[in-house]
């Protein structure tokens, strides 16, 4: 019988921050650092997992040398095909598995085995379906295309809307006046915040968002409600079942919960974090090894 291995590193790199976590009986270690969306910007994102890894390290009074005996599990934003994850995995210490977010935001909310929905709704955006150990998703291929709900698609179509009010398209409200507001006061400084912006960039508007719902503006409501609409629709892809339970995740994902309640859906709190399902993805690559 091989012996177990007792040390494991858990990685979880998102559109707005990345954060690790190294378990030896228990979290020993933590470090976090800046956006690991590696599809938006792979250097940049590669920099701040490497940044988060050593601050783990460095919290558990780790070495580079032990650290490269871990067995790790990394989900990451924007890993989209098989060769970038290689590609990412060479680039990480000891034996890591790298996937796309997913598994590890499931993994965290549902915990090692339990079946449910999970509405992982952050700065990007996908939902989730595992039903008897098999994992289906919808979404979550990046803002250019898909993304929906999350804070990065608000954000941007807020200030789409925003443009359109300017155009006398649509009536201004207290939202689109304070973005318009915020982005320098004219059209033009919209557009050239759109040449550069990034998921993250779009994403930190969402507060502003939140706000704006909170106090009954009509162009957040509607906002929101495309969102929940897109939301309702990924669950009946997925064929969600009544009895099975919906989990929502992220930031942004209990501000959905009052579109999405209806009295055949049992809304359930995440057991843990993506950072945990990292971990419990590690582990369960440990008892295999």
């Amino acid at each position: 019988m091989k012996q177990a291995v007792s040390l494991y590193l858990g990685i979880d790199g998102g559109g707005t921050g990345c954060r690790a976590a190294i378990w030896r009986d228990g979290v020993v270690g933590q470090g976090a650092a800046g956006p690991a969306n590696l599809t938006s910007d792979f250097e940049g994102g590669m920099a701040n997992l490497r940044s988060a890894i050593t601050a783990a390290a460095q919290s558990a009074g780790l070495g580079a040398a032990e650290l490269e005996q871990a067995i790790g599990h990394a989900g990451l934003a924007g890993v989209q095909t098989d060769d970038m994850a290689r590609k990412v995995a060479g680039q990480l210490p000891g034996r890591c598995c790298v996937t796309e977010d997913r598994n590890i935001a499931i993994a965290g909310a549902l915990g090692a085995e339990g079946d449910g929905a999970v509405l992982a709704i952050g700065t990007g955006s996908f939902v989730g379906l595992r039903r008897g150990g098999t994992i289906r998703a919808v979404g979550g291929w990046g803002l250019q295309l898909s993304d929906q709900a999350s804070g990065g698609w608000l954000g941007r179509a807020a200030l789409a809307a925003t443009l359109e009010a300017v155009d006398g398209m649509r009536d201004r409200t207290a939202l689109s006046e304070a973005l318009l507001a915020r982005m320098g006061g004219t059209p033009q400084e919209i557009v050239g915040f759109a040449a550069s912006a990034r998921p993250a960039d779009y994403g930190a508007l969402a507060p502003v968002l939140v706000q704006a719902l909170e106090a009954g503006d009509p162009l957040a409501r509607d906002l929101f409600a495309r969102g929940a609409g897109w939301l309702d629709r990924a669950l009946a892809a997925l064929g969600h079942r009544p009895e099975e339970p919906i989990c929502l995740t992220g930031g942004l994902g209990p501000r959905y919960r009052a579109l999405l309640d209806r009295p055949d859906r049992r809304f359930v709190a995440p057991l843990g974090t993506p950072l945990d399902g990292a971990l419990i993805l590690a582990q369960a690559a440990g008892g295999r090894a």
